[in-house]
């Protein structure tokens, strides 16, 4: 489980769902090679986010800064088009940044369960706490697209396999912490922001997946909650 398969299909996905996003905006410019002129309908927060002049008109600094964006994080086309995608993208990080060291303020994932890792899917981050204490986080991760959405409530982990190889798409599966029927924690080699998401595994980097095996075992509860953006 978990979308940590070939980068040409990852490809194939994303494109999959921003096309028609981009098409009933009114359509981005098909010109995929190079950098749109075009000012999107998020262009003022666009700009405002990467620190450009907010004055909401595209200039070629404009679409060179979204478009750098747009491929560190794989959303396409990636044409430096101020998009909902792009734009879905950096809110996202803001309301990520906004948490803090408080993930769970809201008092939502458990804390008479001892040590326990917590994954709020509104905001996609995870987190690791002993009763009201933060042991580790909260870091971004990457959940289920639509269609493969992770599923929620409060789980156990029941396998883990350092070298794991799914056995569905045939590639590697890093750090792998099975929780529920196959969904896991996992690393993968693609940015946290990268759309649509996951097959349903929680995707985290490398170095939060090996901080994750160190701090967990099995048998450790796992809860998950809230909805993934778009799912």
């Amino acid at each position: 489980m978990g979308d940590v398969r070939r980068r040409s299909a990852v490809a194939l996905g994303i494109t999959g769902l921003v096309a028609p996003l981009t098409l009933a905006l009114g359509a981005a410019p098909a010109q995929a090679a190079s950098c749109t002129t075009q000012a999107g309908p998020y262009q003022k927060k666009v700009e405002k986010f990467l620190g450009r002049p907010v004055d909401g008109k595209q200039s070629a600094a404009d679409c060179k800064a979204i478009k750098a964006f747009q491929t560190k994080h794989g959303i396409t086309p990636n044409i430096g088009y101020a998009g909902s995608v792009t734009w879905g993208v950096m809110d996202l990080m803001q309301k990520q940044k906004a948490v803090g060291k408080t993930p769970n303020k809201d008092g939502k994932c458990p804390v008479n369960k001892g040590r326990i890792a917590c994954v709020n899917l509104t905001l996609q981050l995870s987190w690791i706490q002993d009763g009201e204490k933060l042991v580790y986080g909260p870091v971004p991760v990457r959940t289920g697209r639509d269609g493969y959405e992770t599923r929620t409530g409060l789980k156990k982990i029941y396998w883990r396999d350092i070298d794991h190889v799914s056995s569905i798409y045939d590639v590697p599966m890093p750090y792998s912490q099975f929780f529920d029927g196959g969904q896991a924690f996992h690393s993968v080699g693609v940015s946290m922001w990268n759309p649509p998401g996951s097959h349903g595994c929680t995707n985290m980097t490398k170095t939060d997946a090996k901080k994750y095996w160190s701090l967990l075992k099995k048998g450790d509860d796992v809860f998950v909650y809230g909805r993934k953006p778009g799912t």
